[in-house]
């Protein structure tokens, strides 16, 4: 059963459409890739899953005992944000408050799972140390355990290696992958990085002036996973 389905939806601003008739669903354990030109719906797409915009049309349905406000969220960061003068801790702890910003005391299953979720992303060590002075890849694991505190069953993910260096973004691709894998959290990722998408993906939604829903392996026999395939010189499946 699905945990997410999307049914004829239509996407935009004011009235203005920027993707209609969108239908996909995705189901527990699956690692979906969203790819499209800038400009295509993606990051809309995301917010209407999230609640937090609605669609012109259509409708987003949860099941197999999933709900909205059980999605862990990675947003893409803005400059004010990598600035953010409070101690890794803090904001991962931040997570377990369900949207509702800082908390002065949290119970003791919140401060186990803010543990928990330190250690899966390798930032133990940083606990007691400032959000601003980290590193771009120590930021992104902060904000992704954060995501996990305020979910055991699906990670929204937008753009989540943008601006890190390449050893940096294959850790944090790895470190996706294997919550996917090991952890059975169900990942829905935006990105610009095909070969990525097409590396650890199970399924692919190309969305944009074509629309493409399918399994990785159908994507790459699609007119839009040939585009792909012909500009890196042959896809590794």
């Amino acid at each position: 059963m699905a945990q997410l389905s999307c049914v004829d939806l239509c996407l935009g601003y004011d009235n203005k459409v920027i993707l209609e008739n969108l239908n996909f669903s995705v189901s527990s354990g699956d690692y979906l890739c969203i790819v499209g030109e800038n400009g295509s719906g993606k990051s809309t797409l995301m917010k209407t899953i999230l609640g937090l915009q609605s669609p012109i049309s259509g409708k987003v349905v949860f099941s197999d005992g999933m709900h909205k406000d059980q999605i862990g969220y990675l947003p893409q960061q803005t400059v004010v944000q990598k600035d953010f003068p409070a101690s890794v801790r803090e904001i991962v702890l931040s997570g377990c408050c369900g949207g509702s910003g800082f908390r002065p005391f949290y119970n003791a299953s919140q401060k186990e799972l803010c543990e928990k979720a330190m250690e899966k992303m390798g930032i133990t060590n940083l606990s007691k140390r400032c959000y601003r002075e980290l590193s771009g890849g120590q930021q992104q694991r902060v904000l992704l355990a954060r995501a996990l505190c305020a979910t055991e069953k699906m990670l929204l993910l937008d753009e989540p290696v943008s601006g890190l260096d390449p050893k940096v973004t294959a850790d944090m691709y790895e470190l996706i992958e294997r919550l996917n894998r090991e952890d059975k959290i169900t990942v829905i990722m935006i990105s610009h990085d095909i070969s990525a998408a097409v590396k650890y993906a199970t399924h692919i939604l190309h969305i944009g002036k074509n629309v493409f829903f399918g399994k990785k392996h159908e994507y790459l026999k699609s007119r839009e996973g040939k585009i792909f395939d012909i500009a890196e010189g042959g896809a590794k499946q």
